[in-house]
């Protein structure tokens, strides 16, 4: 993924939710409904996590410094689980706090009737075009994928947090024009609180998929075996390598993977030889993946004898 394109999907998203934000909260103080106001708190929660992605993303175009040799790429993922956490809590537990609070005491729409409506439409169809621009922008680098693959495998967090960010809160409105229309026809408020409910469910589990994925990232996930297969095939393309001993992949950053091998080499070959192979096959690997940006090559004679131990970690990535 693109830079410019995950910041494109932030920022579209960010002036949407900001704009129904104040309008949906603007209609919970004309309505009292436990809905729009779960629904208010839902956009301002979008809103501000929309910015901490902006802010990961600025944060991690820092130089490495000698306390941070390789960057800080990975701040990207530590703001992103960040968002997981702001919409679990801010989000989905205030929801849930709410609906609970509305059964206990229900009180219908008296006041102001086409209000919600209003706004729940109009907020459907800006959320809609915002839903829009982050799946245009996922297509250009999802190519056939699932959907659920990409969101499990994608190594830059931010078109997956807007995706499903986006996806909530389409269903979020539905379900809160759902709790609206059925009190403005029934005059009982344990509509609007169910309503409310379903919205803060409905956030608690998109949370919790975005924390678990977050934190794989977090923890340092590998190349995909495609990409694992394509630098396997670059280092053994050339004369300069007998065979790969053992291979590690670790994603640094969204867009920087370190590349760690022990291969063998020729016995009769010199110093000068092995250092001009290593370069060759370093310029093949970043042809064969672009994102291989850091890559430590160890060179070694080949011995049949410790072949099980060195080679259990070969495919490890």
């Amino acid at each position: 993924m693109t830079a410019q394109s995950g910041t494109k999907a932030i920022i579209a998203a960010l002036l949407a939710n900001f704009g129904i934000a104040v309008t949906k909260f603007v209609a919970y103080l004309l309505t009292s409904s436990s809905a729009m106001l779960a629904e208010s708190i839902h956009s301002v929660a979008d809103t501000g996590n929309q910015a901490l992605l902006l802010l990961g993303g600025r944060r991690a175009k820092r130089v490495a410094t000698p306390q941070h040799p390789f960057g800080y790429g990975r701040e990207r993922y530590v703001y992103a689980f960040i968002v997981a956490i702001v919409l679990f809590s801010l989000g989905g537990l205030f929801a849930l706090y709410e609906a609970w609070h509305k059964w206990a005491a229900p009180h219908g729409i008296t006041s102001w009737q086409w209000v919600p409506v209003t706004v729940l439409v109009v907020a459907i169809v800006m959320e809609s075009f915002s839903f829009r621009t982050a799946i245009k922008e996922s297509n250009l680098i999802r190519g056939s994928e699932p959907w659920a693959r990409f969101v499990r495998r994608a190594k830059a967090p931010e078109l997956p947090v807007v995706l499903l960010e986006d996806f909530g809160a389409l269903v979020g409105l539905v379900f809160a024009l759902f709790g609206v229309g059925m009190t403005l026809a029934t005059g009982d408020g344990r509509w609007d609180a169910a309503g409310t409910a379903m919205i803060g469910v409905l956030l608690v589990t998109i949370a919790i998929v975005l924390a678990v994925e977050t934190k794989s990232l977090l923890l340092g996930e590998g190349a995909d075996p495609a990409d694992v297969a394509a630098i396997e095939r670059a280092v053994a393309a050339g004369p300069e390598v007998e065979r790969i001993i053992h291979m590690k992949t670790l994603y640094l950053g969204p867009e920087e993977l370190m590349v760690a091998a022990k291969i063998a080499v020729p016995r009769c070959e010199s110093a000068e030889d092995v250092a001009r192979g290593i370069d060759a096959v370093e310029a093949r690997i970043r042809a064969a993946v672009p994102v291989a940006r850091v890559i430590y090559l160890e060179p070694d004679i080949y011995h049949a004898e410790v072949e099980p131990a060195e080679a259990s970690g070969r495919r490890e990535s």
